[in-house]
C-alpha cells in the first residue's frame, strides 16, 4: 500500500492575487509584485493585513472595480464617463461631490440594472 502524496501548495501570479485583495498591483510593494502568492498567504494577508495593504484600501489608488463599487456604476459606466485611470479615495469622493450628469445617468442605469436583476433571481 503506498502512502498518500502530499497536497502541492496552490500558488497565484501576484495579479490574481491582487485582483482577490481588492487593490492595484502597481501600487503593491516590490516584493509582492516580484513573488508567487499562495493560497495560504493570501489568506493570511486577508486575515490579518499588514499595514500597506489597510493602507492601498483604505487610501488607494484603486482599480476600476473598486471605483466602480465605490461610485455605483457598472465598470462599462467608468467607461462611458471617462474614468480609465485608478483613482484615488480623496478622487472618487470629489467626484461625487462634484456629482457630474454623467455619474448620476450611470448610477440611475446600475441600480435599474439591479434591480432587474434582482427580479428576475426571484422569480
Amino acid at each position: 500500500m503506498t502512502s498518500p502524496k502530499p497536497k502541492p501548495t496552490q500558488t497565484m501570479k501576484p495579479e490574481t492575487a491582487a485582483k482577490k485583495l481588492g487593490v492595484l498591483l502597481s501600487a503593491t510593494p516590490a516584493e509582492f509584485q516580484a513573488g508567487v502568492v499562495s493560497r495560504d498567504e493570501l489568506n493570511e494577508l486577508q486575515s490579518k493585513p499588514p499595514a500597506w495593504l489597510v493602507d492601498l484600501r483604505r487610501n488607494g489608488p484603486h482599480p476600476k472595480q473598486v471605483v466602480a463599487a465605490k461610485l455605483k456604476v457598472s465598470i462599462s459606466g467608468l467607461a462611458r464617463g471617462g474614468i480609465t485611470e485608478p483613482l484615488t479615495t480623496a478622487e472618487i469622493e470629489e467626484l461625487k461631490a462634484e456629482n457630474p450628469a454623467w455619474l448620476e445617468h450611470e448610477q440611475s442605469i446600475h441600480a435599474e440594472t439591479r434591480k432587474e436583476a434582482l427580479r428576475l433571481k426571484q422569480r
